[in-house]
């Protein structure tokens, strides 16, 4: 791994807190601001190395081995933006998602599709392979997207399975971890959870996320070596199918109500001319502008070493 100094982990935590704020939106997914801020492969190589091996160096060669080779400064400094963020943004996206529902889309919208030119980029070289895995990427999140949520289950194993999803899904690009938490119906029972600090409930999400983590990302790390331009077009797809999902202006055509929480069971899209009430178009579009510009100010900063 690179040699940082202090203000290069200043930069990663920035990039963790982007990759936070990204991950409580159900819809935006972390796994897309790492790879647009130069950081994804690090990250999938580091979770890679934890395994086995490493107690074995830390019985040998001491703490400081250890920590080199889980590569631990850049996990901490990473994951420690993702808390920060998790914790202090948690209730302003949702208050947003509530109140400002067109503005906070329309400004991940312009993320989102800028995010689809850089990553679209790092493909080398186009060729049939790579169009038919961007296609099938794009149907399969599409299909995704388009599922119906689950009823709420708490039952622990459902919920270990939940955690080992949603992170799943929080390390791809493209597809969001908190949106396939509503689609399996677990979104509000973790997020009471966390409210009120139920240790057993988010315990047993996070044993599921670790498990899910650890072992998606051997697969990622493998198809990063093996078959990196069709990964890369896959992981495109998944960014480009999930735009539906996005789009700000939508017609609400069936709700469910989950406790307190009214979630959206079946929506429309539809143009903003079309839209009952304020469509708030100009703020809409100066937000998308605002979005997608903030995406190549980010790659601009990561490409600068």
């Amino acid at each position: 791994m690179e040699n940082r100094n202090f203000l290069h982990y200043i930069f990663i935590t920035l990039k963790g807190m982007a990759m936070g704020a990204a991950d409580v939106v159900p819809g935006v997914s972390g796994g897309t601001i790492a790879f647009i801020s130069g950081i994804y492969e690090e990250l999938i190589t580091s979770i890679n190395n934890i395994d086995l091996s490493l107690l074995k160096t830390l019985r040998k060669e001491g703490f400081k081995a250890f920590w080199k080779q889980v590569n631990g400064n850049f996990l901490l400094a990473l994951f420690l933006g993702i808390g920060i963020s998790v914790i202090s943004l948690a209730k302003f996206i949702s208050w947003l998602l509530e109140n400002k529902p067109i503005l906070l889309w329309s400004f991940f919208f312009g993320l989102v599709l800028a995010s689809i030119i850089i990553v679209g980029k790092a493909i080398e070289k186009w060729n049939l392979g790579t169009m038919v895995m961007l296609l099938l990427g794009a149907l399969i999140a599409y299909f995704i997207t388009q599922l119906p949520p689950s009823e709420n289950i708490a039952s622990l194993p459902y919920l270990f399975l939940s955690g080992a999803l949603a992170v799943c899904a929080m390390i791809l690009p493209g597809i969001s971890g908190a949106f396939i938490l509503v689609l399996l119906g677990s979104y509000k029972t973790i997020l009471d959870a966390v409210h009120e600090r139920d240790i057993k409930i988010v315990a047993t999400v996070a044993v599921g996320a670790i498990f899910g983590l650890l072992s998606f990302a051997k697969v990622l790390k493998w198809m990063f070596s093996h078959y990196k331009n069709l990964t890369l077009a896959v992981l495109t797809g998944f960014i480009v199918g999930s735009m539906s999902k996005i789009w700000p202006w939508k017609k609400v055509l069936e709700t469910k109500i989950f406790g307190e929480k009214t979630i959206v069971i079946k929506e429309q899209n539809i143009f903003p001319w079309n839209y009952e009430g304020d469509s708030q178009l100009i703020l809409a579009v100066i937000l998308a502008l605002t979005g997608f510009s903030f995406i190549f100010i980010l790659e601009k900063l990561a490409s600068k070493k």
